[in-house]
């Protein structure tokens, strides 16, 4: 009885702080939504909520914004494009690093990590010298590949674990059925890997919509992402809140979609990395 009762206790405990962390976590989101259904004039006022309050005024000059529509499209097309390469790159060195034994193996897969760790502040104005010098600063294809610089890494530490779970039957049965070492990855190890590829696709995705300094300091007027066009909203002389606000509630649509519809693979993909590590 005595048990039960510690249990229950400590289960009320854990279920009070969870929604405690829930509540701080959600709030700045909630308030991002709320305002965005309100006039600027509102929110600087202060004046409390109030459903007469309600407007889609900011969300009608958002989409009426150049600048937003076209940060919102780069971002999209940039976030991508640095998934997908980021995968294909990232997948095929974790797939040698955990399967091919060579001297300096761990050396190099540590390396990776160190330089994940580096802060983007100490990197970046290397890349815009060298994205200058290459004519690809303020483009799309410069900003992608700076977007994988920093993706790559986390996708290679992502799936070292799915990889190297994988039993070497598979493999061997493979090359008596004469696979090529590339077919091997592509027909065999991928697919076994499939909820890892998720998990990472997920997060890249994620950290190239939200990047704010590499897009700030590589980026002029072309290609701008969305962060930044919100970050125009509130600065100068006026401070558009409602506009911001309904500007970051439409960042987060996509990025919400592509998360619910990869729940599944999410949850088994975390599950399975945590068990394999």
């Amino acid at each position: 009885m005595k048990h039960r009762r510690r249990k229950l206790f400590m289960n009320i405990v854990i279920g009070l702080a969870a929604f405690i962390v829930l509540v701080i976590e959600l709030y700045p989101i909630g308030m991002t939504l709320l305002n965005g259904f309100r006039r600027d004039i509102v929110i600087l006022s202060g004046r409390p909520f109030e459903l007469s309050q309600l407007t889609l005024r900011s969300y009608v000059l958002v989409f009426k914004n150049p600048g937003f529509l076209l940060g919102l499209k780069n971002s999209i097309e940039v976030g991508l494009l640095a998934t997908i390469v980021s995968l294909a790159v990232g997948a095929m060195a974790s797939y040698g690093i955990s399967r091919y034994r060579f001297r300096g193996r761990n050396i190099l897969a540590y390396g990776f990590l160190v330089f994940r760790m580096l802060p983007q502040i100490s990197l970046v104005i290397a890349l815009y010298l060298m994205f200058k010098a290459a004519h690809i600063r303020d483009t799309v294809f410069g900003l992608t590949l700076s977007y994988v610089s920093f993706n790559v890494p986390y996708v290679i530490w992502m799936l070292l674990p799915f990889f190297a779970a994988i039993d070497r039957s598979y493999e061997e049965a493979a090359m008596v059925d004469g696979c090529t070492p590339f077919g091997i990855f592509w027909k065999v190890f991928l697919p076994l890997a499939a909820p890892g590829l998720v998990v990472s696709a997920v997060f890249a995705f994620i950290n190239s919509w939200n990047e704010f300094m590499y897009a700030l300091i590589l980026t002029g007027v072309n290609a701008k992402t969305a962060p930044i066009a919100i970050n125009s909203l509130i600065g100068g002389e006026t401070l558009t809140w409602g506009q911001a606000c309904a500007a970051g509630t439409i960042m987060l649509v996509p990025v919400f979609i592509f998360t619910v519809a990869m729940q599944k693979f999410l949850i088994r993909g975390i599950a399975a990395g945590g068990v394999k590590g």
